[in-house]
């Protein structure tokens, strides 16, 4: 078990004033069977108003506005979280249960490709021979396994945006990239899968209240008679290095941070500083 203090801090800085901006954050870690959040704050500034709510994904989602003249937007999450490992379930569904009529329903959100996951032919090639080869759960991992061996990670080549398909043709990209890449292949095989936005503390050897620079962090969850966390980045399970906060379809749906701005063009700075506090 480890509690982790993070600060999350991104800061706007605009060529010229501009008169308003319509925002939403999504950077409050989720309440989990593993995961207590015992702290957890958003400030913004200037800021005219601000309420909060849970989306359709159960994220939960500050909303904001500045309808005030203004040259710098500063949005900062802070939050104290305690997290615990826990092992997955030793039952585990066949391909004949989660294949069944009955999950295929319950869980079509996340068994559909969109155009951001869709998998080039070779990767869809890769997961059909390997499902014909182990279960579900060897297979989702066998996936994880190639697309880490095959893919590097090497920040500013994608975006954000970037579908799997171009990441895939680079064999670059950064978190979301594994994520979706992942994500499409656990599909195409009828495996249900899911993108998870969050932190992940990245020095496993950190001393107690040593300040660590970490980074907001993708991975993925498959089901296979419950949700099993794994991070294809790392090529290792979820643990208590890693904080949820928001889970979707693909980033897009629990984006950290996103708005609209009238008026100037802007640079972005972002820094995320992780503590393990016990």
């Amino acid at each position: 078990m480890s509690t982790l203090r993070i600060e999350h801090k991104t800061s706007f800085a605009y060529e010229k004033e501009v008169v308003s901006s319509y925002n939403e954050a999504r950077l409050t870690p989720a309440w989990l069977p593993r995961q207590r959040v015992l702290d957890s704050r958003i400030e913004v500034s200037p800021v005219t108003w601000r309420q909060t709510y849970r989306d359709y994904w159960e994220t939960d989602v500050t909303v904001f506005e500045v309808l005030q003249p203004h040259q710098s937007l500063t949005v900062v999450g802070a939050s104290l979280v305690e997290v615990s490992s826990v092992p997955a379930r030793e039952e585990r569904a066949g391909w004949d249960a989660i294949t069944g009529p009955r999950f295929q329903d319950l869980l079509c959100e996340y068994l559909v490709n969109t155009p951001t996951t869709e998998p080039t032919e070779d990767v869809r090639a890769f997961a059909t021979d390997a499902a014909h080869k182990g279960t579900p759960d060897e297979t989702a991992r066998a996936i994880c396994d190639f697309l880490n061996n095959e893919v590097k990670y090497v920040p500013g080549v994608t975006s954000v945006h970037t579908p799997a398909a171009h990441a895939w043709e680079v064999r670059s990209g950064v978190c979301q990239d594994f994520a979706h890449l992942a994500i499409g292949a656990l599909r195409s095989v009828g495996i249900p899968a899911r993108y998870v936005s969050g932190y992940l503390h990245p020095k496993r050897d950190a001393a107690i209240g040593e300040k660590v620079r970490g980074e907001s962090h993708a991975w993925v969850e498959w089901w296979t008679g419950d949700w099993f966390g794994f991070d294809p980045t790392n090529d290792r399970e979820v643990g208590d290095h890693h904080v949820v906060v928001g889970r979707g379809r693909e980033y897009g749906d629990v984006p950290p941070l996103t708005g609209v701005v009238a008026g100037s063009t802007k640079t972005l700075a972002v820094t995320v500083d992780i503590t393990q506090t016990a």
